[in-house]
């Protein structure tokens, strides 16, 4: 990781019928919380690679027996009323630290996230205040900032297609530069499923090609 920067890392705490509620609907509590588990795991797998400051940021509890290394992450609790008040809280502690001065968020739903996306957020701050990784959802997948920018967390319809458009256009309207990284996809339905997930999920024995062709 660059120096001077920091991931920062959303997850849920796995509770059965509280993740991927949408996948739920189809599949079912236990298979939903599976996979959820499973994202989680390939999140990890990329995040631990990466050296430097990272800050773990649970939802409902800090869980310090769980499969992510205390050593590696600094755990906090998330804090806010709607996922735009969380963020912005957790940029504002994580830039707080000393010597950081760059950092990027990311959740637990693209398993196409690699090591190049974070890092290629970290190298277009250097030129850039805001970095964005667009998904095809209207979301985002990634978010990167030098400082805190409160309007960017405000007035949003959260998990709506509406996000990334309503971002971009107030960056823009204030003149503030901002990166976009390529498209990718948050798993939220069973039709966000790629096909190397799909096949992971397979050999995990969570799902059956039959219960994904259904």
């Amino acid at each position: 990781m660059p120096q001077q920067s920091a991931l920062i890392i959303f997850i849920k705490n796995a509770v059965l019928g509280k993740v991927k509620t949408r996948i739920a609907q189809d599949l079912g509590d236990e298979k939903a919380l599976k996979i959820y588990e499973t994202l989680t795991e390939i999140t990890r797998s990329i995040t631990d690679q990466l050296t430097g400051e990272k800050v773990l940021f649970y939802s409902d509890f800090i869980d310090y027996n769980d499969a992510w290394d205390n050593t590696l992450y600094d755990k906090q609790l998330q804090v806010g009323n709607d996922l735009g008040e969380r963020m912005l809280n957790a940029f504002t502690y994580t830039l707080s630290k000393e010597n950081i001065k760059k950092a990027s968020i990311i959740g637990s739903d693209c398993p196409d996230i690699s090591l190049w996306h974070l890092t290629k957020s970290f190298y277009a701050l250097d030129t850039h205040e805001i970095v964005i990784g667009p998904a095809n959802d209207g979301g985002y997948y990634l978010l990167g900032m030098r400082k805190p920018y409160p309007a960017i967390f405000q007035n949003k319809s959260w998990s709506s297609n509406s996000v990334l458009k309503s971002t971009c256009e107030e960056l823009l309207a204030s003149r503030i530069p901002y990166y976009l990284l390529p498209y990718l996809t948050d798993t939220d339905t069973i039709h966000d499923f790629s096909p190397a997930f799909e096949q992971l999920l397979i050999q995990k024995g969570i799902l059956t090609k039959n219960e994904l062709s259904q």
